[in-house]
């Protein structure tokens, strides 16, 4: 079956100062998105508070999470989730957990691995909090539980190239599997990672910093020596080829303007070709 788009322009997981620019990013995909098939998640206008979590704007973070899920659990098959920033794929992988429990694998394509908890991270943005959430740990109020969590050997990171001390060592301590952007050339090595981890099935997160710079210019953190869109795109088809996709975020695109958004959609359609073409 297609999958249910759900849009949810949530930037207050974001610390950057384009923040806000990511709810013209997610209205600009929504715009080339059957209608009939699409649904959007309301995000608060207010910031929020952090609620003494060390998280900025937690109480709406909060909000949009539960918001989000009450969407996800009305749909048919799998939802694409595009955001809005990271902090998104926090209740979209819980729901492909716990409908596919201890059979899902987290592909997580991003520049960065948002490992971070309140105790190590520079910036208290949640949006490099949410892959450790994901696996269970953090703050007790966004990390998921025995349930839902995604544990750390059945994570892989893909294209991460710009990783804090912290996040490197949880890394190597976890033993989480990664590739570099050099070894997605061909995805051989990435599938044999995802086969090791005995699902069946795949989650797959798409931060688009993980691509060039010059295959998408709309992003707060231009991060160089990233995936080409055809690595990228090749690298979904064959993971779709030989797994089940039960979930997948789209995430991270801010455009300058309204206006330069248009510069950047081919692109960004493109991928979500690759997750939905039948």
């Amino acid at each position: 079956m297609a999958p249910t788009f759900v849009v949810v322009p949530q930037w207050q997981g974001s610390v950057s100062p384009r923040a806000m620019r990511l709810v013209d990013g997610a209205v600009a995909i929504q715009g080339d998105l059957p209608a009939s098939a699409t649904r959007e998640v309301d995000v608060p206008v207010e910031a929020g508070d952090a609620l003494d979590t060390g998280i900025h704007r937690f109480s709406s973070i909060q909000i949009v999470r539960e918001r989000q899920a009450a969407v996800l659990r009305l749909t048919k098959d799998w939802a694409l989730t595009i955001g809005g920033d990271c902090g998104v794929s926090l209740a979209s992988v819980e729901h492909a957990s716990r409908q596919h429990p201890g059979d899902v694998a987290l592909l997580w394509f991003g520049a960065h691995p948002e490992l971070h908890t309140p105790e190590t991270s520079p910036s208290g943005g949640f949006c490099g909090m949410v892959l450790r959430a994901i696996a269970g740990e953090g703050h007790p109020n966004v990390a998921l539980d025995d349930a839902s969590h995604i544990p750390f050997d059945k994570i892989v990171l893909v294209g991460a190239r710009d990783i804090d001390p912290a996040e490197a060592e949880i890394i190597t301590n976890r033993s989480i599997r990664g590739f570099t952007v050099e070894e997605l050339n061909a995805p051989d090595a990435l599938l044999a990672a995802v086969r090791a981890t005995g699902a069946t099935s795949v989650y797959v997160h798409i931060a688009l910093d993980v691509l060039d710079p010059s295959a998408v210019t709309g992003l707060a953190d231009l991060v160089p020596f990233g995936l080409s869109v055809a690595a990228l795109t090749n690298a979904v088809v064959a993971l779709r080829a030989e797994f089940s996709v039960v979930g997948a975020s789209i995430v991270g695109f801010s455009p300058s303007s309204p206006a330069a958004a248009t510069d950047d959609l081919p692109s960004i359609l493109r991928i979500i070709g690759s997750l939905t073409r039948p």
